[in-house]
């Protein structure tokens, strides 16, 4: 039954896994509950964690409980033990907000959350993050993550994202990186969707990138701290939170 159960998940797609989760959330960690992985947003302990991603998937990264991801998961326990966000009276401004963040953080009392997003139902701002409808100097804490490597003109979003945040502020922007590649790779004739997704990850990327993302944030002003946040966990952690070991969480100050 076990086994059953497995290749159903690991043969369904991706966009319907993600619907079905939803949907069938209390039902799935039910019966995946267990002590060997623990989702650290909401301490949940389960058997396994459920496959996800576009066409290679990759075995054990969604929480059955929160539906997070390795870099959710990574980006809380960063936020909880390095961090006073937990604690202290911030503005936040917060890019197409994760569904396993979205209600905690509205629940946070000492922080002004703003969500924001082109798209999103969600989003209390329908804005362009080339084009922001915010004062200069608004937000001490900007979360955009996954966001930049959808946006054709990052370097303009990037140039916004440092206009509203405050001096002193920071933020967290992370992205989807080949660390052993030197340099960003862009290539606007890829238009098939299949070859896009196979090149870059996702067919609505438009670059993969590469380790110089941090000499672009530096470039618009940014002081950039590369955060290999699982280098000051355990072993044991790492795999117990179901992480991606080595990931860097690009940490910036104005």
């Amino acid at each position: 039954m076990k086994k059953l159960f497995k290749i159903i998940l690991n043969t369904i797609p991706r966009p319907l896994l993600i619907r079905l989760s939803y949907v069938a959330r209390p039902v799935l960690a039910f019966f995946l509950r267990g002590n060997t992985f623990t989702d650290p947003i909401d301490g949940k302990g389960f058997r396994n964690f459920l496959p996800y991603g576009y066409g290679n998937q990759r075995n054990n990264v969604l929480s059955p409980s929160t539906l997070s991801l390795e870099r959710h998961r990574l980006l809380w326990l960063y936020l909880k033990a390095e961090t006073d966000f937990f604690s202290a009276e911030k503005s936040v401004l917060h890019f197409a907000p994760e569904q396993c963040f979205l209600n905690r953080f509205k629940k946070l009392k000492h922080i002004n959350y703003t969500t924001t997003d082109l798209e999103s139902p969600i989003a209390d701002v329908k804005a362009d993050i080339c084009d922001l409808p915010f004062e200069d100097d608004s937000y001490d804490v900007i979360l955009c993550n996954h966001v930049l490597e959808h946006i054709p003109d990052d370097t303009k979003a990037m140039q916004e994202l440092f206009r509203v945040l405050k001096p002193g502020g920071y933020g967290v922007f992370q992205i989807p990186q080949d660390l052993s590649r030197a340099e960003t790779f862009e290539d606007n004739t890829i238009t098939d969707r299949k070859e896009r997704a196979k090149i870059f990850g996702q067919y609505d990327h438009v670059r993969v990138y590469g380790r110089d993302y941090f000499d672009k944030l530096r470039s618009i002003g940014f002081k950039v701290e590369e955060v290999d946040y699982t280098a000051k966990l355990s072993e044991a952690d790492v795999t117990k939170y179901c992480l991606a070991n080595g990931e860097i969480i690009p940490v910036v100050f104005k």
